[in-house]
């Protein structure tokens, strides 16, 4: 299959949700002989959609990349104001449009690219319901299938208007777990579309190195670990309100961090911030962790949570984010806090309760082999692949000339 990807940034450096389950996505597909083509803007930073990569195509191990500039960087503190008033007040259709623009990433260019080079694609794979390539970019593909990855969270944004044309227009939504797929159901129709829950492949390590990595880091106290985007739309306010107050009560545990910083971190003995790390760095770093910690209230899947569990570590999460709940509910594999209360009560237990852990630790790894393998993932990519592209080829025998 000639597969196209769209969606708002890619490459290695962008370690986004979304972003990053493409990519993974698409390079798999790749391995496995597809021929896999992304559509993406020159940006690598998601607040300024700044122009940081060249324009024009490149390949990215195995797969091709066509870059395209954003005409018009981004103001995110007028963003965000034109968000809330337009999230909080009577409007227009045109004022909806004119928010996805400054939205973005705003690229004429990528949408015109679409129109002219549908014809050598079999089919559009469209992550991320939010921007402005997905909902320009639906609607431009007109003679190929199209399927959408919405990668979705209960937000303002969902009840825009124009967000009903962006889940009317793909032919197959592809859920990141059943809760997301509940929650977008009370909003949208999905009836007579391919649906089915995928979510994203983990690499199942056999052999990670927890004293390596407490070596490496000097780091040989309990500690437990929060690895992604450090901001405080991922929860990390809260969660360094909560850690910070805990620490008073346990004068051994440390708190780790690992990922790109985009908000102060407590300047605190116990509180470290490790930055980057290689992918085999964060794999010991979670099999090392007493528990890692997932505090966000906005997530459809949450690809760290389901790394933690791959090497036997247990999750405590934010109860109010059902797809995280759900993973610790239907898994076993972990507990979950809604204030500090419970998240205070919750680490008590993890901590001195060792057979708990490994116990929660063991099913985590079920868990993870039983839903998110690659070999499944990937087998229902290519399920929808034959169930798109059959019905298309016989609407296309129907209305070609002769």
């Amino acid at each position: 299959m000639k597969v196209a990807f769209v969606v708002q940034r890619y490459g290695l450096e962008v370690m986004g949700g979304s972003e990053l389950h493409c990519r993974l996505v698409a390079e798999r597909l790749a391995d496995r002989g597809h021929d896999c083509t992304v559509y993406t803007s020159a940006a690598k930073d998601y607040v300024t959609w700044r122009n940081e990569y060249p324009a024009g195509q490149s390949v990215l191990n195995a797969v091709a990349v066509k870059r395209y500039k954003v005409r018009r960087p981004r103001d995110i503190r007028d963003f965000n104001a034109y968000s809330d008033w337009i999230f909080h007040n009577s409007h227009s259709r045109r004022d909806e449009l004119d928010w996805m623009q400054r939205q973005g990433p705003f690229s004429p260019s990528l949408i015109e690219a679409l129109r002219r080079e549908e014809k050598d694609h079999d089919l559009f794979i469209f992550f991320t319901y939010l921007y402005y390539n997905t909902y320009w970019g639906l609607p431009a593909v007109q003679n190929r299938p199209k399927a959408l990855v919405p990668t979705a969270h209960d937000e303002p944004a969902l009840r825009l208007e124009i967000m009903r044309e962006v889940f009317a227009s793909p032919q197959a939504v592809v859920f990141n777990t059943e809760s997301e797929k509940s929650m977008l159901g009370r909003a949208f129709p999905f009836e007579g579309r391919y649906q089915d829950t995928v979510g994203v492949g983990v690499d199942i390590s056999e052999r990670p190195d927890p004293e390596g990595f407490r070596r490496r880091y000097g780091l040989f106290s309990p500690f437990i670990l929060y690895a992604g985007r450090i901001e405080p739309g991922k929860g990390c306010a809260e969660l360094f309100d909560y850690f910070l107050r805990y620490a008073g009560r346990r004068s051994n545990l440390s708190l780790v961090l690992v990922g790109k910083q985009l908000m102060p971190i407590p300047n605190h003995p116990r509180v470290h911030y490790l930055g980057f790390v290689t992918p085999g760095d964060k794999n010991d770093a979670m099999a090392a962790a007493e528990v890692t910690i997932h505090p966000s209230h906005l997530e459809s899947l949450c690809m760290a949570a389901l790394e933690s569990l791959a090497v036997k570590t247990p999750i405590l999460v934010q109860g109010r984010t059902e797809p995280l709940k759900d993973h610790c509910l239907k898994g076993r594999c972990g507990l979950y806090f809604k204030n500090y209360e419970e998240f205070a009560g919750c680490l008590d237990l993890l901590l001195r309760d060792g057979r708990l852990r490994k116990s929660l630790g063991s099913n985590g790894l079920k868990y993870v082999r039983q839903h998110y393998t690659w070999q499944r993932v990937l087998d229902k990519y290519e399920a929808m692949f034959q169930a798109l592209g059959q019905p298309f080829r016989q609407i296309q025998e129907k209305t070609s000339p002769g």
